[in-house]
């Protein structure tokens, strides 16, 4: 898996998550790839960008507030500014995480 390197960073994804119920962080990763997965087209699909060296490392943190999960995913990217927002635009759509209903 290719890394990006800090300096070809261009842009950093900010986004937040609330999740009814427990969470780990392969839950809130495998909801990222696979509920993206087909929705842009091959060229814009997280795997291979991330394979391509073109996303960087997925940081997720998590914080269990009694019954809920709450939590933020920084994800660093290569791409210009409108391929940018269209994956963080994907990542909205995201409704489940793991087992649980999400925003």
């Amino acid at each position: 898996m290719a890394k990006v390197s800090p300096v070809s960073i261009k842009y950093m994804i900010h986004a937040s998550l609330n999740a009814e119920g427990a969470l780990e962080k392969p839950d809130v990763i495998g909801a990222l790839f696979g509920q993206t997965e087909g929705l842009l087209g091959a060229d814009l699909e997280m795997r291979e960008l991330q394979k391509e060296g073109k996303i960087g490392r997925i940081e997720v943190e998590l914080e269990r507030q009694e019954k809920r999960t709450i939590g933020t995913i920084k994800i660093p990217t290569a791409l210009d500014q409108s391929e940018t927002t269209l994956i963080a635009a994907a990542l909205e759509t995201i409704e489940r995480v793991g087992p649980c209903d999400a925003q």
